[in-house]
């Protein structure tokens, strides 16, 4: 698939607003899937209709077979009344880049990425809601299907600002209380997007994921690195700093290499086993990659996935 010069992170980058580069994102999503864009959130059960000759016998409802006698089948259809909660982090590591010229940083890319996500929500008139956190939660809107909720969540977006500069309180990452604190807000079950690098201890994750699934909530898992983050390509000696109160220490990265490249993959994979194993879904997402091809495929994956769950019920 051709993928227009407009959504490489390099062009999104430089184009003004978010909200311009998350509609151009959406258009990417539109252009990319073979269906609808609107689908691949949440599938539910609509109504029965009754069988006729050539039907798949798989969609028969045995139940009803079994109380009237007579044939019907299940129809599926998007569920409606979804409940979606963006949490994108806004923590210290977020605002790490390699790129200079123009900056793109990974929290530029996770916002981008939950205004995409909100917009193609309600176009499907579902209900939105963006919360903001680093250790707790930090903004919290509403939860709106309303058009112009989305101009507000944009808006939210476009004011932070992550201090890329050492400093002696950095914003570190919580995720099993940042859970625990969203969890309390929610009043029905509900769709919880996690847009972030999860830099965080992995039992602080598998703890956020445990009382998700407890709760009979869904959850996707968004995760952001940067391309340096992904091929550590230094070679020089170097000061590395840790954004999240890890301190700096000098390296040689020629040396480092190999061992941190296994280290973070072991991360990678725990997370996405851990992840796996409650039932939800799992991406990883490199700032460097366009976005709107990748979310497409995605979103259609799932939602396949999500209809023959439902039709195997």
């Amino acid at each position: 698939m051709e993928i227009h010069p407009y959504l490489n992170p390099s062009h999104l980058a430089s184009v003004k607003g978010l909200q311009l580069r998350a509609r151009l994102i959406v258009e990417g999503v539109m252009a990319g899937m073979h269906r609808s864009p609107h689908q691949g959130f949440s599938v539910e059960f609509a109504q029965h209709r009754q069988y006729a000759a050539g039907d798949d016998i798989r969609h028969l409802d045995w139940k009803v077979f079994g109380r009237t006698d007579k044939l019907y089948l299940k129809q599926y259809q998007q569920e409606t009344s979804l409940d979606l909660v963006m949490l994108v982090d806004v923590s210290s590591s977020m605002g790490f880049t390699s790129q200079s010229k123009p900056p793109w940083c990974k929290f530029d890319y996770a916002a981008s990425l939950a205004v995409a996500m909100a917009y193609l929500a309600l176009q499907q008139q579902d209900r939105v809601g963006l919360i903001l956190f680093d250790e707790h939660l930090q903004s919290v809107t509403r939860q709106s299907s309303s058009q112009d909720h989305w101009r507000a969540m944009v808006e939210m977006l476009s004011g932070v600002e992550i201090d890329r500069a050492v400093t002696e309180e950095p914003a570190p990452t919580n995720l099993g209380r940042v859970f625990e604190e969203t969890l309390a807000r929610l009043t029905q079950r509900s769709l919880i997007v996690l847009i972030s690098d999860l830099f965080d201890d992995p039992d602080q994750l598998e703890r956020a994921l445990a009382q998700a699934a407890h709760r009979r909530h869904d959850v996707i898992v968004f995760q952001v690195l940067d391309p340096a983050e992904i091929t550590f390509p230094y070679r020089q000696l170097a000061d590395f700093v840790g954004l999240e109160g890890e301190g700096k220490v000098t390296l040689d990265p020629s040396a480092l290499r190999r061992a941190y490249l296994k280290s973070l993959n072991k991360h990678l994979e725990k997370v996405r086993v851990m992840t796996r194993r409650f039932h939800f879904d799992y991406l990883k997402l490199n700032t460097g990659e366009p976005l709107g091809p990748t979310l497409s495929h995605f979103l259609a994956q799932r939602g396949a996935s999500l209809a023959k769950q439902t039709i195997r019920r």
